[in-house]
């Protein structure tokens, strides 16, 4: 609804889907940082702060790194749950009602996995019911911080991150076919 900008942080840069996001609608600014959720708070600070200077106010946070290969499973736990709890741990500098801020909007991208383990792949499903139970706490703290928080937990999504990765100790050597002979939904 009459949106004036976005703004896409993501570790790499995609001219062809800012220009398909562009074209969209092309009243809307559409700006491309790069960046990385494992970076600690500091410097997601600052580039917030750029953002900030430059756009004044952001109303809506939307968190949805993420990674699935529990071969990587400091990777995962840093990309799927810490880096979206220092982006949101960052951002609340700015919109924390109590440090005089105008609150906002975190929509953390969960997944069904965070109330539904699949269990061949316990750490990506852990690091989502801690998606979960991070964004429910941030939701009950509405009333004193000023920010909403909410997850949204998708089926499992035909995209390149569930076409073929590792489960946790090789404990299903299938588990990508396995995975999408269940009903899903379209990216």
């Amino acid at each position: 609804r009459d949106l004036k900008n976005l703004v896409i942080l993501d570790r790499i840069d995609n001219p062809a889907a800012i220009a398909e996001l562009k074209a969209i609608n092309p009243k809307v600014t559409v700006t491309f940082y790069p960046y990385d959720v494992t970076v600690p708070i500091a410097e997601t600070t600052k580039l917030l702060k750029t953002i900030f200077a430059k756009l004044k106010t952001v109303d809506i946070l939307i968190n949805g790194a993420g990674i699935l290969d529990d071969h990587q499973i400091e990777r995962t736990i840093a990309v799927n749950y810490t880096g979206l709890v220092n982006t949101t741990t960052a951002i609340m500098d700015f919109w924390d009602k109590r440090k005089g801020g105008p609150g906002g909007i975190i929509c953390n991208i969960g997944s069904v996995t965070g109330f539904n383990a699949i269990y061949q792949v316990p750490v990506y499903s852990g690091t989502k019911a801690a998606v979960v139970n991070f964004t429910s706490s941030l939701a009950k703290l509405a009333p004193i911080t000023g920010v909403t928080a909410y997850t949204v937990n998708p089926g499992i999504t035909r995209t390149t991150l569930v076409h073929k990765f590792n489960s946790w100790l090789d404990v299903e050597p299938q588990v990508a076919e396995k995975l999408l002979a269940h009903p899903t939904q379209a990216s």
